[in-house]
């Protein structure tokens, strides 16, 4: 499970494994760029770097996935993204969030 407020409905939280995340870094290709720039001719949604933007947050995401694998956890909450210009046309995806080991709440 995951998301990205700090509680899960009907869910307790029996322990914190601490932060995972899953970093990826992504440049646009020569002829990707030159793509985008003729869809900013015609304005509108840029296609091209709409899928790379959401393959790199997906790849990013999935990373973090494993992490909290890794450590035993059922579910990551608290989850966010960041991203940084590493250097021109080089851009760094963070996701991150609280490992959790989480159990149905009795009633």
């Amino acid at each position: 499970m995951t998301t990205t407020a700090f509680t899960i409905d009907e869910y307790r939280v029996v322990q914190s494994l601490g932060v995972v995340r899953g970093i990826t870094v992504r440049s646009r290709s020569i002829f990707g760029t030159i793509g985008a720039s003729l869809q900013t001719i015609v304005g509108g949604n840029i296609t091209l770097f709409t899928e790379l933007c959401e393959k790199t947050r997906s790849e990013a995401f999935d990373m973090m996935v494993l992490h909290a694998e890794e450590l035993s956890a059922n579910a990551v909450i608290g989850i966010r993204y960041d991203a940084n210009e590493v250097m021109s046309g080089v851009t760094e995806v963070l996701c991150y969030g609280t490992a959790v080991v989480v159990e149905l709440e009795r009633k």
